[in-house]
């Protein structure tokens, strides 16, 4: 009797995964423009986004530098509670699973790199100019704002971009957050996510905790290599502010390039890295920009006005256990 009810309940689970899965269809899709998806919408621009995403935060910075108005949609990531980006009606609307998805009159721009251009080419007339007219400035604003993206697999190739080394870095306030989240929602990732490397590495974290975060050799690894690139990538950001001699990366102009790298510093705020960076009076120019762009009304407005309770508890939690754990603070700065 007993052995015929598990296999009922198992059968049952398995044609529940087998619907879901034929019904939560994953596959990348192309950056940019995709004026053949028509998407239901109620204004003209529209943004899918979350708290924490690096690339959600850059293009609520656009948006705001830009003053264009939106409406907002929230989506909830494993980190922020659970696997919203990984549910029907988010896939209909970016089969990736990834936030965030700016769209205009209905029609999705993917990738947050091509979101920011978008928008700053759309924007109506009297808006604030984010890309210059000069074709040389426009391709030094791009590299800087390629130097500030996810450019491949950021776990491997943290050498290539900040942007790459951003994930390594943040693997601590990962732990922090997914002490907070159940099993059970983290194992909806390991039947549905595109990418089973993610939901495998918070189970890792959920099982040790962040307190045995050391323990976790090859992600340490990870850590260790994203810290040693994160100041090559700062050190060319310092020489490059000193050239130019600011404010701004080209100068005089705020672009684009510096909508991308404000969202860098706060994830090094949210990882409690920036002492790291910049503690005792390393990259002096690095610094100063960084006080100017906490300054501007679209970090208050896109980033700290989108603070999620879970990433400031997780932030407050890493930054007590590295004072209450020596050893731990040393494997995470040293």
């Amino acid at each position: 009797m007993f052995g015929s009810l598990v296999l009922v309940v198992v059968a049952a689970g398995v044609v529940w995964w087998a619907w879901e899965n034929a019904h939560r269809k994953t596959h990348p899709v192309a950056a940019g423009h995709h004026a053949g998806i028509e998407l239901p919408h109620e204004q003209e621009f529209e943004l899918y986004h979350n708290a924490l995403s690096l690339c959600s935060k850059k293009a609520r910075v656009c948006l705001a530098e830009l003053g264009l108005p939106y409406k907002s949609h929230p989506i909830d990531l494993i980190e922020t509670g659970s696997y919203e980006n990984l549910s029907r009606q988010f896939l209909s609307v970016n089969p990736a699973g990834t936030v965030p998805v700016l769209v205009h009159e209905g029609h999705p721009i993917y990738e947050s790199h091509e979101q920011i251009r978008y928008a700053a080419d759309h924007a109506p007339s009297g808006s604030p100019v984010l890309v210059p007219d000069d074709p040389e400035l426009r391709d030094e604003m791009q590299t800087w704002v390629d130097c500030s993206s996810i450019i491949g697999d950021p776990i491997a190739e943290s050498d290539k971009s900040a942007g790459n080394a951003v994930p390594g870095l943040t693997l601590p306030l990962f732990s922090s957050m997914i002490t907070e989240i159940p099993y059970t929602k983290i194992l909806e990732g390991l039947l549905f996510h595109i990418d089973r490397r993610r939901p495998l590495i918070f189970l890792a974290f959920k099982a040790r905790g962040l307190d045995r975060l050391p323990d976790l050799g090859p992600l340490m690894k990870i850590n260790a290599r994203a810290r040693r690139h994160m100041h090559e990538h700062l050190d060319r950001l310092e020489a490059q502010l000193v050239k130019r001699g600011g404010p701004w990366i080209l100068g005089d102009l705020y672009s684009l390039a510096d909508v991308s790298w404000m969202v860098i510093f706060d994830r090094l705020v949210e990882a409690d890295a920036v002492h790291v960076f910049l503690g005792d009076g390393k990259r002096p120019a690095v610094s100063a920009y960084w006080e100017r762009l906490q300054k501007r009304p679209s970090y208050s407005d896109a980033i700290e006005g989108h603070r999620h309770p879970t990433v400031a508890r997780a932030t407050a939690r890493l930054r007590e256990r590295k004072h209450a754990i020596p050893a731990l603070r040393a494997a995470l700065e040293d």
